[in-house]
């Protein structure tokens, strides 16, 4: 059994999960405690797996994503939490779809060479979605005639899609048909939420996905976050 002063530590940690609204980090956990009695990061990492052991069985859960750890719905129960809502959830078309895979498996990439590969022009509504979603920034230009701008994935796009780094992408060679990923997407409702969960939840991706033809020409290449 922990001792009071680790079930403190532990209700502490809890509260500060519930009431951030987004993911926290070590660092940032440590730093709710004055620098005299910040308890060490190793503790920390235990409070944490001692919380997440604790959450089993019940509707929600502790995960960790790029940005931190943050509580969510289980998947399972997203069917039934998302009728809290009465507005429909967005739906992304197949372009912005198509031109997120490719920026997430080929990054960092122009949008010409996005142009290249789908061989359609690339709206520039799409990639001013993206970018408002925090799902891709700039992160350079391509050296070029014109300089074009290179793209890449976000924290916030690991975060939204419930990974730790872009190595947890599947493999394109262990995708099958994006239509049915895609359907599976739709389930996932995930949130950010309090334990109680009444507090507000992200909305998840509702989708239709990208078909094989495009992850034929599709390579993964460089995965490292920028």
């Amino acid at each position: 059994m922990k001792d009071e002063s680790f079930q403190q530590l532990q209700c502490i940690v809890e509260a500060a999960l519930i009431v951030a609204g987004k993911p926290l980090d070590i660092e940032q956990i440590s730093e709710l405690f004055d620098e005299g009695a910040r308890p060490a990061k190793s503790v920390l990492r235990e409070v944490l797996a001692e919380i997440r052991q604790q959450c089993e069985g019940r509707g929600f859960e502790l995960t960790e994503v790029a940005s931190g750890y943050r509580f969510q719905v289980r998947q399972a129960y997203a069917p039934w939490v998302s009728r809290l809502w009465e507005e429909k959830p967005q739906r992304y078309s197949r372009a912005l779809l198509e031109t997120l895979a490719l920026i997430a498996y080929r990054q960092p990439i122009t949008r010409g060479e996005i142009e290249d590969i789908r061989g359609v022009a690339v709206s520039t509504n799409i990639i001013k979605t993206l970018a408002e979603r925090s799902w891709i920034r700039v992160v350079g230009q391509k050296d070029v005639p014109g300089r074009p701008s290179l793209y890449a994935t976000t924290r916030q796009f690991l975060d939204y899609f419930n990974l730790k780094s872009l190595d947890q992408l599947p493999p394109l060679s262990e995708i099958r048909d994006l239509d049915i990923i895609g359907r599976e997407l739709d389930s996932m409702r995930l949130a950010e939420a309090e334990a109680a969960v009444n507090d507000e939840l992200e909305e998840s991706l509702n989708t239709e996905a990208t078909d094989e033809n495009l992850l034929a020409q599709t390579t993964p290449t460089d995965r490292s976050l920028h």
